[in-house]
């Protein structure tokens, strides 16, 4: 059984919240995997994760990469645990995976601002309701900061 959270933004974009999110992730011991669901925002959140801060490192690979595998964090645009992660952050409406209760947390991140997001947010959650997960919803308030309402 996998927890499942949805974490819906308001405040900011998802180039602000994923790298704290990833640093939390990496901070608890462990790995993760970024769907993206094209090769073209996978490579853009590449170059976002090595610029996002230059105080910070984020050790991470795009699967296509050599070695990918061996990586905390790894970006893909397909299904499957490349790195053998316990967490998996979907963006862009990248889907549920069919593996979803391989993973101790599965984070899906959809954009407030935009309805057709919002919609397919909502239309997961009520997909995912009744089967053996554990979910929670997440907002931003007004000062960027989570704020757990369901």
């Amino acid at each position: 059984m996998a927890e499942i959270l949805f974490y819906h933004l308001l405040q900011q974009p998802l180039e602000a919240v994923l790298p704290p999110l990833l640093e939390r992730s990496l901070a608890r011991g462990w790995k993760a995997v970024v769907h993206a669901p094209t090769a073209e925002r996978a490579a853009a959140l590449d170059d976002h994760l090595w610029t996002y801060a230059e105080d910070s490192f984020l050790p991470h690979a795009v699967d296509t990469e050599p070695g990918a595998a061996a990586e905390a964090v790894v970006i893909t645009t397909g299904e499957g645990n490349p790195n053998g992660a316990q967490v998996r952050f979907l963006v862009d409406g990248a889907p549920i995976p069919p593996d979803a209760a391989s993973y101790e947390r599965i984070v899906l991140i959809f954009d407030g601002r935009d309805d057709e997001a919002v919609t397919a947010a909502r239309v997961v959650w009520k997909g995912l309701r009744g089967q053996d997960h554990a979910m929670s919803y997440w907002q931003q308030n007004e000062s960027g900061r989570w704020e757990k309402k369901a």
